[in-house]
């Protein structure tokens, strides 16, 4: 506390204990779920996923023996083989239709995607130690890859031959990105995942969610979509003007078992009710619909005046033969300077999305494992690549499925294997049940995902944890659907850095922390941090914590004291390693936010050094009530003190021709509102029997919890 006088004097302060500010809020493993990855299939219950940026999860509801931790060993195969065999089933009923949807939205075969996910299952099941996570396509990577054949002549089925050399381009350059995955993983990139800041990565993904909805919303009423975003947004009113009434009513009641489904289990609360998965079900209707429209033979039908076709256009097509149905890269597009862009987006924004989501299943994991994130980028580059050699798309670790999976009860990396092995089998041998499924049902499945993506629950969600993260958010959509990914997640970055400025952080602090170390005692390390502690340079920071914590087995001390900004996404990682200190038997403890003001009442929320506003009560009486009065102030609530003896002469002094009294004190408190209140009360008592002058002023102090 600072206080200031004019005259000296004595000045007497109680002894306070200055308990740091602990860190609360939501789990974050639970922000990431229901900020970033809101696309749940229902195959848990309807929980949203990232609230605020937070809903309730079910738990996994089989009973699991936490100390006897499962892994993806041979001895780990036998023994839980009951439990990874249940749970890859369940996620293969989940995944069969997304695969297929995710691949024709993404300008691909619809076989591409059962590829990706077959491949992923059981290349990365191998070589990466990532135990609960399910590797497959994911809607993420639809808007680069659909730009990718777009940018390569892809027609959208008007010249059939132009759009399978597209296709062809775009493995090409998923070769190169899985190749550049590999690289990545090799030289231990998979830190950098914890550059991005999340509310720049929040609205990148609802970005994304916003496009998918636009370009799949015409697909599920019989309608096209081509164009930029914008472009079909300004078009949409004339297609639903035009769409096809049975197409749309497939559409609609996909739509609305999806959006539906969600709001049944909430209230009935059936557990196993809770194991359908909506796609499932979607497809126990749509595909009964399809037949009874007859889709599979081309006919027209009138309604209202109007004539309209349907035929087997509106059905997925799928080969017979999953060996002729591979296709492999034209390399030729490498040496065109645009195919890199496209390398450079796969690579960079799929390894961020898989990276962020790896993390998300990690703390979701029952027995706590921890992916090695270079070794899992390192399989899924080489994933990625083998899976584009014979016509896959790209693939991520997959949220909705790896969620699925834990809730399904999987035990180890072996549950990802079976969804592979199930889809192979059910796409080898029964191609003629895919070819039944409507397109319309597909696209309305990419509508709510995208809606999930994009809900508006996700605005309200920023906006609580500050209103700088919203403008971020909102700045990083509007970004993306006016440029394009790199570009839009590019600026949104540059506007966290502006703020950042704004907000006093000296630029010389962005990229690399101002740190200082001392030992407490044999077991505790003090990190001290100067200037700043932001998303730019957590990197180092973190290498810091973790080397003198984890590796070294000492406890730490951070202090953040001497910064003048502490952002959320710092807020939001030492939150996380707090966790991985008590998984270690080791204690991580945040000090020095008492002087920081949140930026919102979110237990996360950026923390700025600022002045705190408190009420300062001076009184002027004769020396013989020092005693009392110190005692008052004290059971008052008051935390301290100051004295100072003094002589004046007051009005009515002045007014008798008196000399003035050298015998008074001054005596000073500073105090919170309510304890101000209390203090002048009980001034206004003793007023009556004594002379007494007090104030009541308003001031501004550094650290809030020393007064």
């Amino acid at each position: 506390m600072l206080l200031r006088t004019n005259c000296s004097g004595t000045t007497q302060r109680l002894a306070v204990e200055s308990m740091p500010n602990a860190l609360s809020g939501m789990d974050i493993a639970d922000r990431w779920q229901d900020a970033v990855v809101q696309i749940e299939c229902q195959s848990a219950s309807p929980s949203h996923q990232l609230s605020p940026y937070m809903s309730n999860h079910n738990q996994v509801t089989t009973a699991v023996n936490k100390t006897e931790i499962p892994r993806g060993n041979p001895a780990g195969f036998v023994k839980y083989m009951k439990y990874d065999l249940v749970s890859g089933l369940l996620v293969f009923l989940i995944a069969l239709p997304l695969c297929l949807g995710i691949s024709l939205a993404s300008g691909y075969p619809a076989v591409a995607g059962v590829f990706t996910a077959i491949v992923g299952a059981i290349l990365t099941t191998v070589m990466s130690n990532a135990e609960l996570t399910i590797k497959g396509p994911a809607a993420g990577l639809i808007v680069i890859a659909v730009g990718a054949v777009t940018e390569f002549g892809y027609t959208g089925g008007q010249d059939a031959a132009a759009d399978f050399q597209a296709y062809r381009m775009a493995l090409a350059v998923g070769v190169a990105a899985g190749v550049l995955q590999v690289i990545f993983g090799l030289v231990r990139a998979g830190v950098l995942g914890d550059f991005f800041p999340t509310s720049a990565v929040h609205g990148m993904l609802a970005a994304i969610g916003v496009i998918i909805m636009l370009k799949q919303l015409p697909v599920a009423i019989g309608q096209s979509a081509k164009g930029e975003p914008l472009e079909i947004l300004r078009e949409m009113p004339e297609k639903f003007a035009h769409m096809n009434p049975e197409i749309a009513a497939i559409g609609f009641v996909s739509l609305i078992l999806l959006f539906g489904l969600p709001l049944l289990k909430a209230k009935l609360k059936n557990k196993f009710l809770n194991l359908v998965p909506g796609p499932l079900v979607v497809l126990l209707v749509a595909v009964p619909m399809g037949m009874y429209f007859d889709l599979s033979h081309e006919h027209t039908y009138s309604f209202v005046g109007h004539e309209f076709k349907l035929g087997e256009q509106f059905l997925v097509s799928v080969p017979g033969n999953l060996v002729k149905a591979m296709a492999h890269p034209d390399f030729s597009c490498l040496r065109q300077l645009v195919a890199w862009k496209w390398v450079m987006m796969f690579a960079l924004i799929g390894s961020l999305e898989s990276m962020l989501s790896a993390k998300a299943i990690d703390m979701l994991d029952p027995w706590k494992r921890k992916t090695n994130m270079n070794r899992d980028l390192v399989a899924v580059g080489i994933a990625n690549t083998a899976v584009a050699c014979i016509g896959g798309l790209p693939m991520i670790s997959e949220i909705v499925r790896s969620k699925a999976n834990i809730d399904n009860g999987a035990r180890t990396r072996f549950a990802d294997m079976w969804h592979g092995v199930f889809l192979l089998g059910f796409v080898a041998l029964l191609p003629a049940l895919i070819h039944r499924i409507p397109l319309a049902a597909l696209a309305a499945m990419l509508v709510y995902t995208g809606f999930r993506l994009a809900s508006p629950k996700e605005f309200i969600n920023v906006y609580k944890i500050g209103v700088e993260q919203l403008v971020i958010f909102t700045g990083t959509i509007i970004a993306v659907l006016s440029t394009d990914l790199l570009i839009g997640i590019g600026i949104g970055i540059a506007l966290k850095f502006a703020l950042h400025v704004a907000n006093g952080v000296p630029i010389r602090s962005l990229f690399w922390p101002y740190m200082e170390v001392s030992t407490a005692d044999d077991n505790t390390v003090i990190i001290t941090a100067r200037e700043s502690a932001v998303f730019s340079n957590w990197i180092p920071f973190k290498r810091q914590i973790e080397r003198l914590g984890l590796v070294q087995k000492n406890n730490i001390v951070v202090d953040l004291s001497g910064t003048k900004l502490v952002d959320h996404s710092v807020m939001e990682n030492l939150h996380a390693l707090e966790q991985d200190f008590a998984d270690a038997g080791l204690h991580l403890e945040i000090a020095g936010l008492e002087g920081h003001k949140p930026l919102s009442q979110h237990g996360l929320a950026a923390r700025k050094r600022a002045m705190t506003r408190l009420r300062r009560v001076t009184v002027v009486a004769s020396d013989s009530l020092q005693s009392d009065l110190a005692d008052k102030f004290v059971e008052l609530g008051a935390s301290g003190y100051t004295v100072i003896p003094c002589s004046g002469a007051g009005r009515s002094t002045l007014g008798d021709g008196s000399q003035a009294s050298n015998s008074q004190i001054r005596m000073e408190a500073v105090v919170p509102y309510d304890v101000a209140e209390s203090i002048m009360d009980y001034l206004q008592g003793v007023s009556r029997e004594h002379r007494v002058t007090a104030c009541l002023e308003t001031v501004e102090v550094l650290k809030r919890d020393q007064f």
